[in-house]
This record gives C-alpha cells, sequence and structure tokens, in this order.
C-alpha cells in the first residue's frame, strides 16, 4: 500500500466476518484480506447457548475460540436459546449489529454463494443500519471454487449432513478432491443447498493448523453430525 504526503497510511473501511466456521467464510475472509479494501476487525457467530456449539454446523464453542486465535480476529457471539424463533433471533442480531455498528464497522462479509432469497434477506436486514453486506463468492461456479479452495490449502472437515439428499457416511470426511469426485451429481461441491455444513481448520487464512480429531456420529433433528474435538498440537490423533 502507497504512503500518501504526511507519512500517514490510508485509512480503509472496518468489516467483520459472518462467520459459520465452515469453508465458504473462511474463504469469504481469505479474499477480502487479500483484495486488501476492508480491514477485516472480527467474526460474528451464532452460537445455541444449550449445547455450546455453532448453530447448524454443531461445532463446539472450544473450537469455534480455536478459530479466532489462529485467525487472530475476536468473535462476538451471539448466544441463541434453542429452539430458537425468527424473533428471537432477529432481535439478538440486530443487537449484535448495532454494537458494530457503533464501534465503526460499516461492512459485513458474507460467504453466500448463490441463494438469492438468503442475500436478499441479508440485504433487507443491513438496509438502514449503516452496514454494507459484502459477498466476494457470489455467482462463483461452485465446483470450480471448491477446488480452488483445496489447491490453495484450505482444509475442512464435513460437521453436519443433510441424510434426505447426501448419504450419511459422508459426515466427518475430509473436504478434498476425494470427497468431490464420490458426490452425487444432484449435491452442490459447496453444500450451499444444505447438503453438508463443514469445519475449516487449515489454509492461509489462519496463522496455524488447529488439531482436532474425529468424535462421535449421531442422527439429530433429521441431521447426521460428527463431532470433532479439539486436541493438542503434536498428538498423533489430531489432524493434520
Amino acid at each position: 500500500m502507497s504512503i500518501p504526503a504526511g507519512g500517514r497510511t490510508p485509512t480503509r473501511p472496518k468489516a467483520i466476518v459472518s462467520w459459520s466456521s465452515g469453508k465458504d467464510s473462511a474463504w469469504a475472509l481469505h479474499l477480502v484480506r487479500a483484495r486488501g479494501d476492508l480491514e477485516i476487525v472480527g467474526l460474528l457467530t451464532t452460537v445455541t447457548a444449550e449445547f455450546s456449539r455453532v448453530a447448524m454446523h454443531a461445532v463446539r464453542e472450544t473450537l469455534l475460540d480455536a478459530q479466532s486465535q489462529a485467525l487472530g480476529l475476536p468473535c462476538r457471539k451471539v448466544k441463541l436459546p434453542w429452539p430458537c424463533s425468527n424473533e428471537v433471533y432477529e432481535r439478538e442480531m440486530t443487537e449484535a449489529l448495532s454494537a458494530a455498528r457503533a464501534a465503526g464497522v460499516t461492512h459485513v462479509v458474507f460467504g453466500d454463494l448463490f441463494l438469492r432469497d438468503i442475500r436478499a434477506y441479508r440485504e433487507a436486514r443491513l438496509a438502514g443500519t449503516g452496514l454494507s453486506p459484502v459477498f466476494p463468492l457470489w455467482d462463483r461456479d461452485t465446483r470450480a471454487l471448491a477446488g480452488e479452495m483445496i489447491d490453495a490449502g484450505l482444509r475442512a472437515t464435513l460437521t453436519c449432513v443433510d441424510p434426505r439428499v447426501l448419504d450419511a457416511r459422508f459426515a466427518g470426511r475430509a473436504f478434498d478432491g476425494a470427497l468431490l469426485a464420490e458426490l452425487p451429481s444432484t449435491v452442490d461441491p459447496c453444500g450451499e443447498n444444505g447438503e453438508f455444513h463443514t469445519f475449516a481448520w487449515a489454509g492461509p487464512m489462519f496463522e496455524t493448523p488447529i488439531p482436532v480429531a474425529a468424535g462421535e456420529v449421531v442422527e439429530r433433528d433429521g441431521f447426521t453430525f460428527a463431532d470433532l474435538l479439539p486436541r493438542p498440537a503434536g498428538d498423533p490423533a489430531a489432524q493434520p
């Protein structure tokens, strides 16, 4: 970055990332950092308070904390009850976004790929708040995007599978080339239609990989969840 006359570095607009703990939000963060036009100052994540897990991805809160540390970014956790109504969700998110805006944040980065109703909802929620949505992955070819992530060193594990559209045996699998080759043609390579969700544990966005080990696989509420356990660095049972 060039330094203007007077020696002061230009101030970039501040942004937070809507952080799911998965590969898409991780890659969106990486691209925005590489682009350099926004300063990423934090993460925003919904956590189911009763279970201390990231909503839908079912990732342990301790692993979310490990991601935050490896990214060098603070994480604002929006604690939600279980079950959670839309009214409660929107109230809690509004409070979190208002706090971000009060702290000088002007942009929110999302990892959405092509679901237009989801994008329209996010844009409507941010309208009039002083926060602008950013969609760095929008309308990318998802097979090419998945390959780009893997080739760049992003590593992730499938933590949730919808067995109505993808065999439950995929829960706990690595998000890699072998997985992409085995996915049915009806399944989006990035799981954008909700076929699967992931936990990102290594890649160019992290200062260090996050050691994890496979835990129990369970069926709950119509989904198959593969638990991941935090491990000390150097533990032979951990990934990588």
